[in-house]
């Protein structure tokens, strides 16, 4: 077969992967199922898709089409050719306003498509949580419907044509037609015709007509995606009298890739709702309480309800990203019942909230009932969208499984099928987590269960099988929106009848009679406890490492607790920081998701000593910038800045450090080496010759010039100016010590001066005590056991020092937040208390005089009162530990100094990494998305700032302009 493949390669213009990397990557989604395909194909163009087709027929191979990879029921897992158009299938076609429609490729995200619709006062209705990477090919074939299908409906509901190949490689569009066109479509001699034949004769036919409607889901639920959707197209004119015209489209939304490869298109739009919104998020006891305040809500005609758990909410505390969004919670409720109006006045809105919170209040229903508006809203709507990736940061084996987290049925039968289900987890001993759709009668339920294990395996069968007998006992949909796939496929034929079943089975071999689209999902699926993801029994390694693990149970958990839901494939559109890597590239390969699927698949599965020694897992690394966005963005706190820096350590005690490695790492040595020779050291980086030869050695870039030395060092200068790390008497306020860290010790000690005289201005003394560097270096280049003994050393040096009164302050982001970061996870635990006490009293300087201005002890008029532009670009792991706002309020303190925050992520330099020859290219790229453009739209007299180094000289690099630290600017502001 590799031959074979060999020649496929050859034949098309896209790529085609087939190394073990690649394989490794595309063997799971966001489902419970693993298993290796025998390729990855990411065609260019339509003829690819068509010469692939062609390849699978000729092989009896299985072709799997994927877009962002988020499915939750292994929809694009096995062991085919995985055909992945998330890469070049993005192009959007046509927008047309007078008639709201848009025609695009199925790789379109639908938050970077609605971006695109809203000047036009238009968007796509049906929106998941996933909106931010989702793209909309999967949401036609998994039918997907979102938080507002009580108004919108469902993916189904909007599409109007679909262009794509059929299972013999022609080409076919499907669309609404008439009778007439339906008749000739009857008479087509080809696979098209024939298709369209079996619906007529199945359809036409009484029993089957009568069969369809006793059996399959009640219509009355908008949410049913059990089975193919042939009692949707029965509701059709040739069948039913006075319906709507015929559309194959209904039939192949839901389909899950199984009947067509989908080439475009054609959306319906819709106008965007009143721009006013409201939200009240009813705390109630319990999720059975909210099964029956959601009845109250419904009748007061929200666009959404959605309903959180306790579980997730706990959830939210262990999260940097969702903690922050937890301000209108109050207490710890059983569940949250999230009620959303859209309307033309504020006044519309807080009327139907207080009709609302009366009538709850009456029945007995909820506790507190704050509404927000604005801002706040986005906090609420944050943790719901987080929901599924928060479940991955639940410490250890037990997780809520992904089964039975799709069932629907009628909103009027919910509170009595929940009740019910619940005796169901009662009865084996189970907790469950429940969260998402009330509002239209679907729950995502997931019970909380170890799938390495075999007795919670067989109970996973157990409860989807007794589920599924209560689902039909309400003429529910075992799959609501998240589709069939694999995990519910084998109860298809129990949720629609036998003769139902029959039917579709026959309808799959019609449209693919040689089983080539994305075979054994919706019908012939395997057993549903095959494939998974854990095997059973399966040992999870004890592995010894040098970063304490144990929040997260060990290594090896950490990087388990990616579930897949693919969070990390945000684009720079979008915003956020994680990845910048994926971001430039849109590879999957550069996704955190990636990263944790290469490292929990090697350290599962090796057999070798060192389970870290494999090229694969360094390969899926080495674009990793560290700059922590997923520390906090990804919902289930997949720390990758500290995967990368452990597997780099145990990579090197195999394979040795390199060269370069080694001397980046020493980079505060080197200097302190020099520092009596500044002029020398600066002449040798920055001469053509001895430069550009020092650059070779090291496999640095040509194009970009080393950083060069202060001529005196920041610690010199303090020592020769002690008197001056003084306030002016009467002008007390209090005691910093600064951390002297290596960046601006050595290469920026301007900024330090004048962060020390801005200090002493405002009335603080300031103080350089004795430390190492921050080993900032060497942690960025995993030589973490020598990182280790410098931060032990520091916190020794420090602990007695620092103090809530007297704090450690400083200028560069990434040292001074290693101190609340990496630190207390490289120490033994008789110095963990000194660590966190260091932890908690270390502060950015931005941060810092940020709170004392908020305490009153900093005043305005100290500064200019001239008018002044800023743009601010924030450092990684400020954005990830800390935050921007801080550097954006001390820059408004002088107060006609107006502040924009570039909504950029990564600069794209990150440290060495844009100094690296083989990542100098994709550094730029990075730059190039939001943060260099928007520094050239900038005019001459804007001031562009960045409390990062790597951030300034990044900027400088890509765009000419000097960029200053905050702390420069506030000292120039200086009345």
């Amino acid at each position: 077969m590799l031959a074979h493949l060999e020649e496929l390669k050859k034949n098309i213009e896209g790529d085609l992967y087939f190394d073990l990397t690649m394989r490794t990557l595309y063997a799971t989604d966001a489902s419970v199922y693993r298993e290796l395909p025998l390729a990855v194909a990411r065609p260019k163009h339509k003829q690819d898709v068509q010469k692939i087709i062609a390849f699978a027929n000729k092989y009896k191979i299985g072709i799997i089409p994927r877009t962002a990879g988020t499915s939750l029921a292994g929809q694009v897992v096995g062991k085919g050719i995985i055909v992945d158009v998330s890469k070049y299938f993005t192009e959007i076609y046509e927008i047309n306003t007078k008639e709201k429609w848009v025609r695009l490729q199925p790789g379109i995200v639908l938050d970077e498509l609605n971006k695109k619709l809203e000047p036009l006062n238009l968007f796509f209705g049906p929106e998941t949580s996933t909106s931010n990477r989702c793209m909309v090919g999967g949401m036609v074939g998994n039918n997907s419907c979102g938080s507002h299908s009580v108004i919108y409906g469902t993916t189904r509901d909007h599409v109007l044509e679909i262009n794509g190949f059929l299972s013999d490689g022609s080409e076919v569009t499907f669309k609404s037609v008439t009778l007439e066109e339906y008749q000739e479509k009857l008479k087509l001699d080809n696979l098209e015709g024939k298709v369209y034949r079996y619906i007529n004769e199945t359809l036409t036919n009484k029993e089957n007509q009568a069969e369809i409607r006793a059996e399959f889901p009640k219509p009355t639920i908008n949410r049913r995606n059990t089975g193919y959707a042939i009692d949707v197209l029965l509701e059709s004119a040739p069948f039913t009298e006075g319906k709507e015209a015929f559309n194959m489209c209904k039939l192949i939304s839901g389909s899950e890739g199984t009947l067509v490869f989908i080439n475009d298109i054609k959306l319906n739009l819709i106008d965007l709702p009143p721009k006013i919104k409201g939200v009240i998020a009813v705390h109630l006891n319990t999720v059975a309480e909210a099964t029956r305040a959601n009845l109250i809500a419904l009748a007061n005609k929200p666009g959404a309800v959605e309903l959180l758990d306790d579980i997730v909410l706990q959830c939210t505390k262990s999260s940097i990203e969702q903690s922050k969004n937890r301000t209108f919670i109050q207490g710890d409720p059983g569940a949250l019942l999230i009620v959303e109006w859209a309307r033309e006045t504020k006044e519309e809105i807080e009327a139907l909230a207080a009709k609302t919170e009366k009538e709850l209040r009456a029945a007995g229903y909820g506790y507190h009932f704050p509404l927000l508006f604005d801002n706040d809203i986005n906090k609420v709507w944050a943790i719901r969208k987080a929901g599924l990736g928060l479940l991955g940061n639940i410490p250890g084996d037990m997780k809520g499984a992904a089964c039975i987290e799709d069932t629907a049925v009628d909103v009027n039968d919910q509170p009595e099928f929940i009740d019910e289900f619940q005796k169901i987890l009662d009865k084996h001993n189970t907790k469950c987590v429940f969260y998402a759709h009330i509002g239209d009668g679907e729950l995502h339920l997931r019970p909380v269960m170890n799938l390495k294990d075999e007795t919670d395996r067989q109970l996973m069968f157990t409860i989807t099988d007794e589920v599924a007998d209560l689902v039909k006992k309400y003429r529910g949909s075992l799959s609501g929106e998240h589709g069939d796939g694999r995990v519910r496929a084998p109860f298809v034929k129990k949720m629609i009848g036998e003769k139902n079943y029959k039917m579709i089975c026959e309808l799959k071999k019609v449209w693919d009679p040689n089983d080539i689209l994305n075979p054994n999902k919706i019908v012939n699926a395997p057993p549903m406890l095959e494939s998974l993801r854990y095997a059973s029994g399966q040992h999870t390694p004890d592995i010894k490492t040098t970063f304490n693990f144990e929040k997260s149970l060990g290594i090896v958990r950490m990087a388990e607790q990616c579930n897949g839901a693919g969070d990390c494939r945000k684009s720079s559109i979008i915003g956020g920081t994680m990845c910048p890597s994926f971001q430039a590239t849109r590879n999957e390969k550069d996704t955190t998701r990636a990263r944790a699927n290469i490292l929990r698949e090697f350290l599962t599965t090796s057999g070798k000593q060192n389970k870290f020694d494999h090229k694969e897992i360094y390969e899926v690394m080495d674009l990793c910038l560290s700059c922590k966005g997923c520390k906090s963005e990804c919902p289930s706190n997949v720390d990758v800045t500290k995967l990368k820096a452990e597997f780099l350590q145990q990579y090197y005690d195999a394979n040795g450090v390199p060269l370069r490695a080694r001397m980046i790492a020493n980079f505060a040595k080197a200097n302190a080496l020099n520092k009596n020779w500044p002029w020398l050291a600066n002449f040798v980086m920055g001469n053509p010759v001895t430069g550009s030869l020092l650059k070779g050695v090291l496999g640095m870039t040509q194009k970009r010039p080393l950083p060069k030395m202060s001529m005196q060092t920041l610690r010199t200068w303090a020592r020769k100016h002690a008197d001056e790390l003084k306030p002016a008497k009467g002008h007390y306020v209090g005691k910093v010590y600064l951390f002297c860290d290596e960046y601006t010790d050595y290469n920026e000690s301007h900024i330090g001066v004048k962060a020390i005289h801005l200090l002493t201005r405002l009335g603080y003394e300031v103080v350089v005590p004795k430390h190492l560097e921050s080993a900032r270096t060497y942690l960025s280049k995993g030589m973490v056991r020598e990182a280790q003994k410098i931060v032990r050393k520091n916190i020794a040096m420090l602990k007695d020092l620092v103090t809530s009164e007297s704090p450690l302050i400083g200028i560069e982001p990434s040292a001074i937040l290693s101190f609340r970061d990496e630190y207390p996870n490289l120490v033994p635990a008789e110095e963990l208390e000194a660590a966190n006490h260091l932890a908690k009293n270390a502060f950015m300087i931005d941060e810092f005089i940020a709170n004392q201005f908020d305490a009153g002890k900093i005043s305005k008029d100290l500064f200019t009162r001239a008018n002044r532009k800023v743009k601010l670009h924030g450092h990684c792991h400020q954005k990830a530990l800390s935050s921007v706002n801080f550097s954006q309020k001390i820059l408004t303190i002088p107060e006609n100094y107006k502040v924009e925050v570039i909504p950029s992520g990564c600069c794209g330099m990150a440290g060495s990494f844009g100094y690296e020859k083989e990542h100098y290219d994709l550094s730029m790229q990075v730059g190039e998305l939001v943060l260099f453009p928007a520094v050239r739209k900038a005019d001459e007299q804007t001031i562009i700032a960045a409390p990062g180094t790597s951030c300034r000289h990044q900027i400088k690099d890509g765009t000419g302009r000097e960029a200053k630290h905050t702390v420069e600017i506030l000292f120039e502001a200086l009345a």
